[in-house]
């Protein structure tokens, strides 16, 4: 039987990391290392993906440079079917994070003119529309401009369509699809935003007036605290296991997309899901790199001590 198909669109770029070592001192000179990686949120949450069972296509835009190449390479090395355009005259987006000295984001540079650009050129043509229809289901990110959006969830009409809101600036962009979203993956900051809440308003609250703009299923991260997911079974918690030691949090949150969305298309439901997003966002914290292998005894370690939901609502 042929794996379950995830279509990914969003970004696939150069991914910088400033790592400072010991005390971080705001605006001064701060000794630490940087490292680059290939990554992106949606492509980073199809790589977890496709390690727990599914198998995937990325339609991402890159420039004619060697960074545009290393993404190529980095998209073929996944096992990824590469369906992105190129831009000889233009520069691969790239994301650049300054961390503390446990690993903690301090600030994050976005230089991704190219998305706003070109998704909505790429949104409007016969390859995305191909693509979905070749899918069963598809995942994507805020990195796309609002127009782009509202393109791929046209073309998406009764396919899952499963997003990631990346940030609070960019969040707003998924305002207006929100009914149309299957499941939204967000922290705790951008559910806010999407709500229009205040900085009091909590998980539970969120998902209650998130499902009054008519979003059907949500994930409400917050880091060593778990998660709060909600469906139309309900609304319900589940509690982070505690990490053996934390290395990074980079893509954390990508890792827990993208195995949340790989178990809900084997057909569980979002709560036995969740605890697989957890626990791949577990074993990513515990190592350096954004995406790192989803080994099945290892993974069935790390699930083990996921606790089970708690309905909250």
């Amino acid at each position: 039987m042929p794996l379950p198909r995830l279509l990914a669109v969003g970004g696939a770029h150069v991914d910088r990391r400033g790592h400072v070592t010991g005390t971080y001192f705001p605006g001064t000179s701060n000794p630490g290392v940087l490292r680059e990686e290939i990554g992106g949120v949606v492509f980073n949450a199809l790589r977890n993906a496709v390690q727990r069972g599914v198998s995937g296509a990325l339609l991402s835009v890159r420039g004619g440079d060697a960074a545009g190449e290393a993404v190529a390479r980095a998209i073929a090395a996944a096992g990824v079917e590469d369906l992105s355009a190129t831009f000889l005259d233009r520069r691969t987006p790239s994301y650049t994070a300054l961390l503390d000295g446990d690993g903690e984001l301090i600030a994050g540079l976005a230089d991704m003119e190219l998305y706003e650009m070109a998704f909505p050129r790429q949104a409007a043509r016969a390859k995305l529309r191909a693509a979905v229809a070749a899918a069963d289901a598809v995942l994507c990110d805020a990195n796309m401009p609002a127009a782009a959006l509202d393109k791929l969830a046209a073309a998406c009409a009764g396919k899952p369509l499963h997003a990631v809101a990346i940030s609070p600036a960019k969040a707003v962009r998924l305002a207006a699809l929100l009914p149309r979203i299957s499941c939204l993956f967000m922290n705790r900051a951008e559910a806010r935003r999407l709500a229009g809440a205040g900085d009091e308003a909590q998980p539970a609250e969120l998902a209650a007036a998130l499902r009054g703009k008519s979003l059907a299923a949500g994930v409400i991260t917050a880091g060593s605290a778990g998660a709060t997911g909600f469906d139309a079974g309900g609304t319900f918690t589940i509690a982070a296991p505690a990490a053996r030691r934390i290395a990074d949090v980079t893509g954390a949150g990508d890792a827990l997309a993208g195995a949340t969305v790989a178990a809900l298309m084997r057909g569980q439901d979002l709560p036995a899901a969740l605890r697989e997003g957890l626990a791949a966002a577990t074993l990513t914290v515990e190592q350096d790199s954004a995406v790192v292998e989803l080994e099945a005894r290892a993974f069935a370690a790390a699930l083990a001590l996921v606790p089970q939901p708690v309905m909250v609502a």
